[in-house]
């Protein structure tokens, strides 16, 4: 399956929850760059991932339910730092966007995604939305969780 996706980072002054959040742990079991391997607990349910590199704006997703235990078990053989946050989704204009407000140590950051169906699809920004980092890979949750946003210098 391919996953085709922009990242925006969000004007927190105007963006307030208008939804409930879901909490997200999620770590990796490896940190190449090309493909990662990622346990997600997300809720009450639980997720392996695997993701190849990103061409453009898309890259191959497979993504499959597992145990919550299985997950807890997983998730002491990551290689990397968990990545703590909470997860809002938004219907705007007709589109989900999903609103990540990151904890721990990467506290201070919050991000929207919208998933499209094709590259060149067109869509309405929400007014909350600021500069968009989709190719930027400080942004990706896997570089996240090897260089805290919290340690990023001013």
């Amino acid at each position: 399956m391919k996953e085709t996706e922009r990242k925006f980072l969000v004007d927190q002054n105007k963006w307030k929850p208008k939804t409930e959040a879901k909490f997200i742990k999620q770590g990796y079991l490896t940190d190449d760059p090309k493909r990662s391997v990622r346990i997600r607990i997300y809720g009450e349910k639980a997720f392996l991932t695997i993701k190849g590199e990103t061409k453009g704006i898309t890259r191959d997703e497979f993504e499959y339910e597992i145990p919550v235990n299985d997950a807890k078990a997983l998730m002491k053989m990551r290689v990397t730092e968990p990545i703590e946050k909470k997860r809002y989704k938004e219907n705007v204009n007709g589109w989900e966007w999903e609103i990540d407000v990151f904890e721990g140590k990467n506290k201070g950051l919050v991000m929207a995604e919208i998933e499209l169906d094709d590259e060149s699809r067109k869509f309405d920004l929400p007014y909350w939305v600021r500069d968009e980092v989709t190719g930027d890979k400080r942004y990706f949750n896997l570089w996240l969780s090897k260089n805290p946003f919290v340690s990023w210098e001013s």
